[in-house]
């Protein structure tokens, strides 16, 4: 399968202190791919520098579908067809469950697609169908992340990144979310997900990157990091 994001010796730094220390990663047409780590290892940094939340790293390239999003603003890259779920949901509080999703879609024109993507959206979510007047500072964290991702696919993306979807849910939740996100990636949705939960973010990806302080040390496919004997000590708490 041909490589739709290149990440090629990707270097950030915040002041003095060396956040990413030459990343290179790929993701291909239709795979899930988990980047995993300990707190401070360089997982959400590597996600901004590709959204465009981090602007100027100091040297790499990021390349999406042949074209790099280097210098890019978040919005253009989100344009492009690289939307960012972020870590903590930050959905609109004082928005209803309807104008959180449209916000999703901002930067699209084709009103009638949009109004199709909403129906679609609402059909995968019927949770948030019947709320959609609700404000969504009202939903539960739960609830909250599902419209963090329902309000991503209204950006019509070609692939999806995916911070810490976990964090702060209760198990139940979380198996929920990973169903979703499985659901969503068997329609053909590329996703680069970075998680704490390392077991539930292998057991649903491909493959998997292991991060440590700001440097790949491990790329296999999710099975075999799952039965590697220093993973299950480090991250899966064997």
């Amino acid at each position: 399968m041909p490589n739709m994001l290149e990440v090629n010796d990707l270097r950030y730094s915040y002041g003095k202190i060396r956040a990413l220390k030459g990343i290179t990663l790929t993701i291909a047409e239709g795979e899930i791919v988990a980047l995993i780590g300990a707190n401070g290892a360089g997982k959400t940094t590597t996600l901004r520098c590709i959204s465009g939340l981090l602007g100027n790293f100091e040297s790499g390239n990021v390349v999406f579908m042949g074209k790099t999003l280097n210098g890019m603003k978040p919005h253009e890259v989100t344009k492009r067809g690289v939307t960012q779920v972020l870590e903590g949901r930050h959905i609109f509080p004082h928005l209803t469950i309807k104008e959180n999703l449209m916000m999703g879609a901002y930067l699209r024109a084709d009103s009638d697609e949009i109004k199709n993507d909403l129906d679609g959206v609402y059909r995968r979510f019927p949770r948030l169908h019947e709320r959609e007047k609700q404000m969504g500072g009202t939903l539960s964290g739960g609830e909250q992340q599902m419209l963090a991702i329902a309000r991503a696919l209204m950006a019509k993306p070609k692939l999806i990144l995916m911070d810490e979807p976990s964090l702060g849910l209760a198990p139940m939740i979380v198996r929920e979310v990973f169903l979703i996100i499985r659901d969503i990636n068997r329609e053909g949705m590329p996703i680069l997900l970075v998680e704490q939960n390392s077991k539930a973010a292998l057991s649903i990806a491909d493959r998997g990157y292991v991060l440590e302080n700001g440097e790949i040390v491990m790329c296999e496919k999710s099975e075999d990091l799952l039965n590697n004997e220093k993973v299950q000590k480090s991250y899966l708490g064997g």
